[in-house]
């Protein structure tokens, strides 16, 4: 490896997507910091704002994702996945990286496939425990499959798979000592049980349902809430917190310093993706998974099983979420045998170098790749 390292990360969507590829990013630039790294995302996703505020380079596909409830408006995303295997194949020409790393999310379909008719060695990034179809598809010509679970076997080549675990965001260790810090960052009474409520990036509608119906129970049980309740449902959320604004509850749109938010946090409630899972591994917090029932192949929910027959987290279906969550919820975070249980046990399945094992995959495929 003599000449520069030139990389692509490609994918995104959501933050779930986005932070891992930033993680195995800056991993590449610990170890390589001469490397040349462009990412590959989808245009007007969150990606296309996130990763240059991070320091990277970014180029957009139209790609978009199949519409599973109208059929019709699948003829014009057809159309936009062929214009992205064109502008993936024209990128992948002028850039000239030699390997393409795909994180999962709309753009890393067509830019891996383009690479892979190109001849440009593959990697993929599989982080749920139930593959979904397009990286099934990619595996097929991909060089490596770094994933995050056991018994990839059923999805993948077994000779490919290598198990790495999902890269983290580097500050979501040494949480006990930020504590004092985030009580101060957040205004939360150190003294209070919390609860960090977590909808995800763009928001998760049932969650935040969940919190609206039960905000005179919740202002009346004595803990404490850091809410975030995502772009899309923020301004109805704030609304709704107008006349309890003086009640133990910080609502916020999105939260910047995720470490803190953990630090302070006695207790989770999630969705059930794969590179949230991971962090709560890494950082040990009992979590109660509330799977989102709009994801293929409803991979949420067998992330969180893989979890829950471990004993290391807690499962409420999103169709009984209205009706049970917030009870269980206040009834975990006042059980401390059960939250150590969990935490405990949450703890063993924490993978925190998995950047550093998939940037090794990469370096053993570059080194091959330049022998050759």
């Amino acid at each position: 490896m003599k000449k520069q390292i030139r990389i692509i990360i490609s994918g995104g969507g959501t933050g779930g997507h986005i932070f891992p590829a930033l993680s195995i990013a800056d991993a590449l630039k610990g170890r390589y910091p001469d490397a040349e790294i462009l990412f590959v995302g989808a245009e007007n996703r969150m990606e296309m704002e996130r990763v240059p505020a991070a320091g990277y380079s970014i180029t957009g596909l139209p790609v978009a994702g199949f519409d599973r409830k109208n059929p019709l408006k699948n003829i014009g995303v057809i159309f936009k996945l062929l214009k992205s295997m064109y502008l993936a194949r024209k990128t992948l020409k002028k850039f000239q990286p030699g390997i393409v790393v795909g994180v999962g999310g709309y753009a890393s379909g067509p830019t891996l496939k383009a690479a892979a008719r190109m001849g440009i060695p593959t990697l993929i990034q599989e982080q749920n425990s139930y593959a979904g179809i397009t990286n099934k598809l990619l595996a097929t010509k991909a060089a490596k499959i770094c994933v995050a679970y056991e018994g990839m076997e059923r999805f993948f080549p077994a000779g490919k798979i290598v198990l790495t675990g999902n890269p983290i965001r580097k500050d979501l260790v040494g949480l006990e000592e930020k504590r004092e810090k985030a009580c101060a960052f957040f205004g939360l009474d150190p003294d209070m049980k919390t609860i960090l409520i977590l909808g995800g990036s763009l928001g998760a509608k049932t969650l935040n349902e969940c919190m609206v119906g039960a905000l005179p129970a919740l202002c009346e049980s004595g803990v404490q809430f850091l809410w975030q309740s995502g772009k899309m449902y923020f301004h109805d959320s704030l609304k709704q917190m107008e006349k309890y604004s003086q009640h133990p509850i910080k609502l916020t749109e999105f939260i910047s310093r995720m470490d803190l938010a953990c630090s302070v946090a006695d207790l989770v409630v999630s969705r059930a993706g794969a590179g949230s899972i991971s962090e709560f591994c890494a950082a040990g917090k009992p979590v109660i998974l509330v799977p989102s029932p709009n994801v293929a192949e409803d991979h949420q929910t067998k992330n969180a099983i893989a979890l829950v027959e471990k004993n290391a987290a807690m499962l409420v279906p999103d169709a009984d979420a209205l009706q049970s969550l917030i009870p269980l919820a206040l009834d975990t975070v006042r059980n401390p045998e059960r939250l150590k249980e969990l935490s405990v046990n949450i703890k063993k399945l924490a993978l925190p170098d998995a950047a550093d094992r998939i940037v090794d995959e990469i370096t053993n495929i570059l080194q091959v790749n330049s022998e050759q």
